[in-house]
């Protein structure tokens, strides 16, 4: 297990890496989740400086988000005036009705709004999360007091309503939301599809045959393209993980003509890349039975048919995008594993392929896949991070 300080943290991503983000914490009970906040924007690589409201003061202690953030926390005026400090991106988290408010009129009777009547100055992207109870967030004014915060370039993230009050969002979905939105403006920015998950055939109405796949590679590379601006949509079959915080667009297609037929529907849009990950079967039931097969009725001889083969049937739809296959092989050397995959890029006109091996999954001590190129260049891919770095570099450039 990796020893890190007691202030320190595991890094997640990178999607803030070398960024100033201000946490500006108003008041509101809400106030009590900004140690977790600021601790998962120090997660995704940001540096972290908190400036607190006096009303915040009162809910949680300017230590404990000393603690979570690592550093010395604004309280109040100062010579120093270090709220004027430039800062790549704000993030209020929770705000009140009063503070949007005073937001929407410029104010800057406080710290925390003479900040954000800067950042709003410099154009620096601003988010802001309200907390409240529901009737207050339904009325007209707040309704036009977030109209105008829009109007301005500021991003409002609502969180679910529960026992009749809008909550803050949980700290994953939100630090995600946020860094998508400072993301998003950035270069290279593509619109893509992933398929991830395995894909079943049904035997009868309660009978299937299914390969396996978690979902996991696939989740971790959207939320990854996710955080980093990408306009990601999710074409899922059946998975054993889920995801750790709701993307924007995610069908389901749990058997593989369905998702075939979903991603030719996609095709159709201004799709620029796309990622291959799901296990699509590579037999189909031939003629599956209606209702429920009854047991005791002596052997049952099922045919298998040869299925479709995505990556094949979506080259001419897919001609002038960025495309990235998947191919996982067994009980072959890896310049075997190489070949295969370049024959994959070339018969269905791949720009990359992510290789591994069945007996490769489980051995922490070899690499968990291989990055074939249209060249037929390799790099070894140690983990699922760098699965999703790698194809977020490929996507970008």
């Amino acid at each position: 297990m990796t020893n890190i300080r007691d202030t320190g943290v595991i890094p997640q991503g990178d999607s803030l890496s070398g960024l100033s983000i201000l946490l500006g914490v108003s008041g509101g009970i809400a106030a009590v989740e900004s140690v977790k906040v600021a601790r998962e924007l120090r997660r995704h690589g940001a540096d972290v400086v908190v400036l607190m409201s006096h009303s915040a003061q009162k809910i949680i202690t300017p230590l404990a988000l000393s603690w979570a953030s690592a550093s010395e926390v604004i309280t109040d005026w100062e010579g120093e005036m270090r709220q004027l400090d430039d800062v790549d991106a704000v993030l209020v988290c929770p705000t009140t009705r009063h503070h949007m408010a005073s937001v929407a009129q410029g104010m800057m009777d406080t710290p925390l709004l003479m900040a954000l009547s800067a950042a709003r100055g410099r154009k620096i992207p601003i988010m802001m999360v309200p907390s409240m109870h529901d009737n207050l967030a339904k009325d007209p004014i707040t309704i036009d007091i977030e109209s105008e915060l829009k109007n301005y370039g500021m991003s409002l993230h609502w969180g679910p309503i529960i026992e009749g009050k809008r909550k803050q969002d949980n700290p994953i979905s939100l630090v995600a939301a946020f860094c998508h939105f400072i993301n998003k403006e950035k270069a290279n920015r593509k619109s893509i599809v992933i398929t991830l998950g395995a894909t079943r055939s049904p035997i009868d109405d309660i009978r299937y045959v299914q390969n396996t796949s978690s979902g996991g590679t696939g989740w971790a590379i959207a939320e990854d393209l996710h955080r980093h601006g990408h306009d990601v949509t999710v074409v899922a079959g059946t998975t054993t993980v889920q995801a750790a915080f709701a993307l924007p667009l995610v069908i389901q297609a749990d058997e593989p003509d369905e998702m075939l037929r979903e991603c030719i529907a996609l095709s159709n849009d201004d799709i620029q890349a796309w990622v291959h990950c799901a296990a699509v079967l590579d037999y189909l039931v031939d003629e599956p039975r209606l209702g429920k097969f009854a047991s005791q009725q002596g052997d049952w001889n099922i045919t298998l048919k040869e299925g479709q083969k995505h990556i094949k049937e979506l080259q001419e739809l897919c001609e002038n995008c960025t495309r990235i296959g998947f191919k996982l092989e067994t009980g072959v050397k890896i310049s075997d594993l190489v070949h295969r995959a370049l024959a994959q890029i070339k018969n269905s006109g791949m720009t990359a392929v992510i290789a591994n091996r069945l007996e490769d999954l489980l051995d922490t001590n070899k690499p968990r896949a291989h990055l074939i190129d249209s060249l037929g260049e390799h790099w070894a891919l140690q983990d699922t991070a760098d699965i999703a770095k790698a194809i977020r570099t490929l996507i970008e450039r």
